[in-house]
């Protein structure tokens, strides 16, 4: 007791400094990972993840955590403005698409340089650029050819337009121009149209465009973790800064590196998922050796759930990428955008802690807002919840959320109140699923004939038993609450 009391106004004034230190913040963003493509410790999985499993075992894991939608650019639109992106456009941006984004759009990273942050992004962007501020007079928008480009050009609507100081990547890894950006200029130049190669598993879908000389997949993550890290030492301790690493992997084209080749027991996706994780420690301990560990929020998650190729690795090596769960990328099953959730802060989260809380990587805006005292406005950060309360050991006697919108196509949307979601399509599948998917876990193929689906999650994760016929009123209560985000209500509590 004794030891307590003459300690406890330490840890006071310990809490206090901290209050008063405007944290680092670092996002690790992986692209198409499952939920269950982390370990956790688990010594049975057929994919070890060891850094990863640190970081869980050194923060917050949210075992409920999810993507705003099952595919790339808008949960990225998401992530990056705390609002839905089916309130703008669907899908993604396609090769030699234009930005996603209106000049005066509210960004994390915006809020960060306001705040006096130093502002960093790598890798995978895919939330488009003016290709026609390059293009050369009398050439065709969307014009794959390396000559109708001028590439000494500023290529403008990029990360420094959204609020990124600097940007090191290669845009998206399977779309044009196959080369090096660096701010917004090119540092390699694409001459030639790109070789399709084979990856060494799932597709390799590289679309028609320019490709420099020395581009090569194999390089993009390790040059784009290295880039981070470099970065990383460059920061001083009077600034703090905000740095986003979106990986490449493991989206296809599947391209671990040979020192990872054969270390996980699901193929080279799981050997890739390895690689990812090692980068992951790479940057961790960047943190860690310029001494920036313990007033650094480090975020890892993923833009969506597996790819397809999931099917594959399931009948092969018996590994599926969803867990418990049903769906993979682009469905609005769980499997689709549940993905792993972690949060490390040591100096405000204890160390292990899970929650079942079910959150959204929209709401990371609205809880960076309030860990740097950064006033929203009431235009910004619309479907954002604070999750901070959650992150210091809140607990609540009812879901933090009052519901979550999940979407990816235009006429199919999934609202979560609690452990039930409602579906309301006949499926909540994207393409149609696989009969050897469906009998391994005996599953029922929705579809024509299905109103709407809905499932309660607690009992049947699965979501494996449609009782939307059984319950008639929560259905009707369900969809009008849905229909009131649609019609443009905002989803953040504060913002109604």
């Amino acid at each position: 007791m004794m030891i307590r009391l003459l300690t406890l106004p330490l840890l006071l004034l310990y809490h206090s400094n901290f209050a008063g230190t405007r944290p680092n913040i670092v996002i690790l963003y992986a692209d198409d990972m499952g939920v269950a493509d982390v370990s956790y410790g688990d010594p049975e999985a057929k994919i070890q993840t060891p850094h990863l499993d640190r970081l869980a075992s050194q923060g917050m894991t949210f075992i409920d955590g999810h993507s705003s939608s099952g595919i790339c650019t808008p949960s990225r639109f998401a992530l990056l403005t705390g609002q839905h992106h089916w309130r703008r456009f669907h899908g993604i941006v396609g090769a030699f698409g234009d930005t996603v984004f209106k000049p005066d759009d509210f960004t994390i990273a915006k809020m960060f340089k306001n705040k006096g942050y130093r502002t960093g992004c790598f890798g995978k962007w895919h939330l488009g650029w003016d290709f026609d501020a390059i293009r050369k007079r009398g050439a065709k928008k969307g014009d794959p050819r390396a000559e109708s480009y001028d590439w000494t050009k500023r290529f403008p609507d990029g990360p420094l337009d959204q609020g990124f100081d600097y940007y090191f990547g290669d845009g998206t890894i399977n779309f044009p121009p196959y080369c090096w950006i660096e701010g917004d200029r090119f540092v390699t130049i694409p001459t030639k149209p790109v070789i399709k190669s084979k990856p060494l598993a799932g597709a390799g879908s590289f679309r028609p465009g320019p490709m420099a000389e020395s581009w090569n997949p194999y390089d993009i993550l390790p040059t784009i973790t290295q880039k981070t890290v470099e970065w990383i030492s460059k920061q001083k301790k009077d600034q703090p800064f905000f740095a986003y690493l979106a990986f490449n992997s493991p989206h296809y084209p599947i391209v671990p590196n040979k020192p990872y080749h054969g270390k996980s027991k699901a193929g080279y996706y799981g050997d890739f998922v390895i690689e990812t994780d090692a980068m992951v420690g790479k940057v961790v301990n960047a943190l860690k050796k310029h001494g920036f560990a313990e007033n650094t929020l480090v975020v890892f998650s993923a833009d969506n759930g597996p790819e397809t190729h999931a099917f594959e690795r399931l009948e092969t090596f018996k590994q599926w990428s969803s867990g418990k769960y049903r769906g993979v990328k682009r469905d609005v099953y769980e499997g689709g955008h549940r993905v792993p959730f972690i949060v490390k802060w040591p100096s405000r989260i204890k160390k292990g802690l899970q929650s079942d809380e079910v959150v959204s990587q929209v709401d990371l805006a609205a809880t960076f807002a309030k860990i740097i005292n950064y006033p929203l406005g009431e235009k910004e950060a619309i479907d954002s919840y604070n999750l901070l309360p959650v992150l210091e050991g809140k607990k609540y006697s009812k879901p933090l959320r009052v519901a979550t919108v999940q979407n990816t196509s235009p006429k199919k949307f999934a609202l979560r109140q609690g452990d039930w979601v409602l579906i309301d399509a006949p499926t909540g599948a994207a393409k149609k699923e696989k009969k050897d998917y469906l009998d391994y876990f005996g599953l029922e193929p929705y579809g024509t004939g299905h109103k709407g689906l809905l499932f309660d999650l607690k009992n049947d994760p699965r979501q494996s038993k449609n009782l939307y016929s059984q319950y008639p009123s929560k259905v009707k209560k369900m969809r009008a609450l849905l229909q009131s985000y649609l019609d443009g209500k905002p989803c953040a509590p504060n913002k109604q």
